[in-house]
């Protein structure tokens, strides 16, 4: 069983700061930005937009109820239930309660010891 990091980040802004984030990474850095609201979002989300970041996906995910920023990071892991036993022998608990997560995706919520979320997923298969 290993982990290496993925390709996707998401962050979780504020409504007050939404907009301004959003044209900081499409306007002023001039990122390519796709709005993907409309289709299936993450619960909770009321906005999201991807940015190419580089050979990373970057997520910029509207939360309405959030008073501050949080990043939120993927890991891809060759074996979900080894790696969950990995993590439970260190400590390291689910967090599925974070947000929802379709039924046939085989992953989990963690947060690290300083509270960062992480999405630990099944590696997808390369194309």
């Amino acid at each position: 069983m290993t982990f290496q990091g993925s390709v996707n980040i998401a962050m979780k802004i504020p409504t007050a700061q939404f907009d301004q984030t959003v044209a900081f990474y499409r306007d002023v850095l001039g990122l390519p930005a796709e709005d993907v609201t409309g289709t299936e979002i993450a619960a909770g989300v009321s906005r999201s937009v991807g940015v190419e970041f580089g050979p990373n996906r970057l997520w910029l995910d509207e939360v309405p109820n959030y008073s501050r920023s949080d990043v939120w990071l993927e890991l891809s892991t060759d074996d979900v239930p080894a790696a969950m036993e990995r993590l439970a022998a260190a400590g390291i608990t689910p967090r599925d309660e974070l947000e929802p997560l379709p039924d046939t995706m085989r992953a989990h919520w963690i947060a690290n010891p300083a509270g960062v979320v992480h999405l630990v997923a099944q590696a997808r298969d390369p194309d």
